[in-house]
Order: C-alpha cells, then structure tokens, then sequence
C-alpha cells in the first residue's frame, strides 16, 4: 500500500479508510519514503535525497524553526540509532506524509509547503570538556574552530553551542514547528532541546528573480547573495571539496548562526539621511549610495567607510561570500518595555576562518551599524553531506548503521 499524504489521511472517506491509514502510519519510520501521494503537489515538496542536504541552497522559504540540540546518550550507537530514526521522520515530513501513527497531529491537514530539514554537527558533539564521547574527536574538521570573541558581542549562553543544530524551513509556520517538535518527541531521553528561535519573513533569498526581502530596519537585504543556481559560485563559496578535508564533510557545508538584537527604538529616531550612510545603500531603491538601482555596478571606494555594505562586500574582503539564509524574529518585549527583535543570522560556507571570522571581525570594530545592533547568541555547525537512499544523517561520519 502506498502512504497517504497529511491531507489524504483526513481526506479519505470512511472509517475504515482511515483506520487503515492510521495502521499503516505506524510502520513509515521502518521503510523507504515513498513518493508523495497524488493529493501533495510536486511544487510543494522539496527531494530530501542528494549530495547536498536540502535547507541551503534551496530557494529560501518563508519561515523557520530553529533548534539547538544536546545529545544525552553516551555510546556511538545509540547516537546513529537516534540519528537513522530522525533521518526516516524527516523523509516522511518533507514529503508531506506522517510520522507514525502517533503524530502529534498540528499538520495533518497542510501540504509540505517546501519542508526543508538540514542538520549540523556542533564542536561538543566531537569533544566536550575533554572527554572524546564518541569517539570522534580525531574526525573534527579544522574549519570547526570554535569561534573567537568579537568586539560588541554580548552572547548569552542559554541562546548558543548545542551538540546537533536542526534548520527546519517551510512555507507554513505550522509545518516548520511540527517538524522540529517530532524530532524532539522521536529524540525524548535521547536529546534535550539547548534553545531554539522562530523566524519569520526571509531576510535574504537565494532566488534573484524575486524581489529582494527586507530586514526589520527597512532595508532590502541580500542583494549579493550566492544564487541557488550558481553552481561555480556554490563549489567556490559553500560546499566543502575534496581536498579541503576531512572526506566525510565532502559535500557539506558549515553554518554559523548569530542571534542579532536590533535597537529599533535608537534606529526609528535616526534620519533617512543617517540610516542610508548606515547601511550604504538608498532605503527605497536598495541603490548602493550614488546609484539609481538596486543592482548597480557596485563601488566600495563610493561609500561612507564605516558604512554596513562597503565593509561586508566580496570586494572589501578579497573575495570572500557567505550564502546567507537569514529570518527576521520578533520575540515580545524586554523588562524595559523595549522590543525584543531583530535578525536570525544564518550562513552557509566552505571555511569560517576564511569567510565569516574575518567579514565579522571587521565588522565588529568598524562598522557604523554596530551602533543599532548587537550579537547575543551563536553557534557554529558542521553540516554533513546530503543523504542517499538508505542511508542517514551523518552516516559519512559514523557509518552505515
């Protein structure tokens, strides 16, 4: 029998259709996804399968959960048990089907609405206060080095680091938290949730045809961003290769997520004047300052030196580009009545010593926006290749289970 869809289970008439379903529910985390059923349009589903884990050059989707796991178990092969059975739930969800047939129900009726799962291995996965838990300390790429301080930042402990970071993106909120909430449920005993953030409204898009996003300070952001088509770019800037090391990352790609609190009640009392040398670019247009268009030749030496897009272009910084997927947040009001809001920074790269570290280390003592802004939470990750048929998250690492 094939598998229903969310919606084909609700859809299906008679009771006995649905009992049926409901049996067969129980055995999806057993067996290989099937295709989506009839019901799921195909444009809504993205292929979990690939040399790439879905979630970063995808087209950017509307929403985000995100979540920061640590691991409790303390064998290597509980840790691939807990890992082939996320692996099985996450092919399930993302084309559009249940769980098992005790799913907790919040997206029965929605499509996949572009699910994405990717997932990233943290330093403490590897070694944590010395102690090598899994035995895979020697496996630890180079380019997972932890990240250093910078100027500004006041990073809160309870917002960073977690042994294993889930990325879930969709179209529907309602989709993107039912999934992260069935891998905690599947992971109960076995992970705890670290801290997790909810994002809305996409801060930078991977599909240039769009129209560009913009941030809660008004500005389009991502203009430069690495397309999702480019695949000269991507080999350059995100995907690790083959001679970079170690091999079981060939493939993959490390993630850096920053947790950036904007003061928008200090933003909101500055001019138009103020805020465009700020950011370097026209608020309306999204022109770099002495343009007409968004998309002008870019000129660096044109710009305020202090200003935001002058400091963190490829040109200023030889080259270097991060594929950014970031989400706005807005998380109620703090004990001063101020609103907790900002940018969900995430970044796709090949190496962070190479790309991140130095765009961020300039940025934290030179930047003119540093004024408005201010890193409170972070997290670096190794994401490992896409999945083959079969196979499981992280089975480059660990081995086939």
């Amino acid at each position: 029998m094939g598998r229903l869809s969310r919606r084909g289970l609700l859809t299906a008439s008679g009771a006995g259709v649905v009992a049926g379903a409901a049996a067969t529910a129980g055995a999806f985390l057993l067996g290989e996804p099937e295709p989506p059923a009839s019901s799921a349009a195909p444009a809504q589903v993205v292929g979990f399968h690939g040399p790439h884990q879905a979630g970063i050059a995808t087209p950017v989707q509307d929403r985000l959960h995100f979540a920061a796991f640590d691991v409790a178990v303390s064998t290597r092969e509980e840790l691939v048990a807990l890992l082939v059975s996320w692996t099985r739930a996450a092919e399930s969800m993302t084309a559009g089907h249940l769980t098992a047939d005790d799913d907790s129900g919040e997206a029965l009726d929605l499509p996949a609405s572009r699910l994405t799962l990717t997932v990233g291995f943290g330093p403490t996965l590897f070694e944590r206060a010395g102690e090598d838990r899994f035995g895979l300390a020697a496996s630890r790429p180079p380019a997972l080095a932890d990240l250093p301080p910078f100027p500004g930042e006041k990073l809160d402990p309870a917002r960073g680091g977690g042994d294993i970071a889930v990325q879930a993106c969709a179209d529907d909120p309602q989709v993107a938290v039912h999934a992260i909430r069935t891998l905690a449920r599947i992971g109960l005993g076995r992970v705890s949730v670290r801290w997790s953030q909810l994002g809305y409204g996409k801060t930078s898009s991977t599909t240039p045809s769009q129209l560009t996003p913009r941030n809660l300070m008004g500005f389009k952001d991502g203009t430069d961003n690495i397309p999702h088509d480019d695949h000269t770019a991507l080999d350059q800037h995100v995907w690790v290769g083959a001679a970079d090391g170690p091999a079981w990352m060939t493939g993959g790609s490390y993630l850096v997520a920053r947790r950036i609190r904007m003061h928008l009640e200090s933003w909101d009392q500055a001019s138009r004047q103020d805020q465009e040398a700020t950011i370097g670019r026209t608020k309306t247009e999204g022109a770099p300052l002495g343009g007409k268009g968004e998309r002008d030749e870019f000129d660096p030496a044109r710009l305020p030196a202090d200003s935001h897009v002058r400091l963190a272009h490829p040109l200023s910084n030889g080259g270097a580009r991060l594929l950014r997927r970031g989400y706005s947040f807005v998380d109620g009001s703090d004990t001063q009545g101020r609103i907790d809001a900002g940018l969900f920074f995430l970044a796709y790269q090949r190496d962070p010593r190479r790309q991140y570290v130095p765009v961020q280390r300039k940025l934290a003592t030179d930047d003119r926006l540093s004024t408005y802004i201010r890193h409170v939470g972070s997290g670096l990750w190794a994401c490992p290749p896409g999945v083959s048929p079969g196979g499981h998250w992280g089975d480059t690492l660990l081995g086939q289970s």
